[in-house]
């Protein structure tokens, strides 16, 4: 598996493995990945050695420079690919782009998602809030969580 800048020919790939995934909420469709690469969010593609995407990440980082903040928006893998580390790298590979910015990193997950929750604690994130009804049309909740800034120490 390796990672590399999402490509827009995978954008038909990320809306499938979305159906698959989130299928009982609103899964975001091609307009929402081009909207995304358009405003210049830092996409990445998880692909197999035969170059077939199979894992998708996304983080957006805003405000200007010492006062950053990044929000994964979203890390996707196919269901036939979990469970090897591919979420676990595109999550840290984003948060490597957040880091060298020190940007704090926040994200929203399902409440009922406990294995993505998991993996964000690891991460050093922490929840800080619930939002509820927060993914239609299922009406589930979601917690906000918050991996603190890096330092500059703890960055290079």
């Amino acid at each position: 598996m390796k990672l590399a800048k999402l490509r827009r020919k995978d954008i038909p790939r990320c809306v499938e493995i979305e159906k698959v995934l989130f299928a009982g909420d609103d899964p975001w469709s091609a307009r929402a990945f081009h909207s995304e690469l358009d405003s210049g969010g830092y996409y990445l593609g998880a692909y197999t050695p035969e170059d077939v995407l199979i894992g998708y990440g996304g983080l957006a980082v805003v405000g200007s420079r010492g006062d950053y903040e990044a929000s994964v928006h979203t890390i996707g893998v196919d269901p036939d690919y979990q469970g090897q580390g591919i979420g676990t790298a595109l999550l840290r590979a984003l948060l490597a782009r957040a880091d060298e910015v020190r940007a704090p990193v926040f994200l929203e997950v399902r409440t009922d998602n406990d294995r993505a929750q998991a993996l964000y604690r690891r991460h050093g994130f922490e929840q800080i809030g619930l939002r509820k009804r927060y993914y239609h049309p299922s009406g589930a909740d979601a917690y906000t969580m918050m991996r603190p800034a890096v330092s500059k120490q703890e960055v290079g």
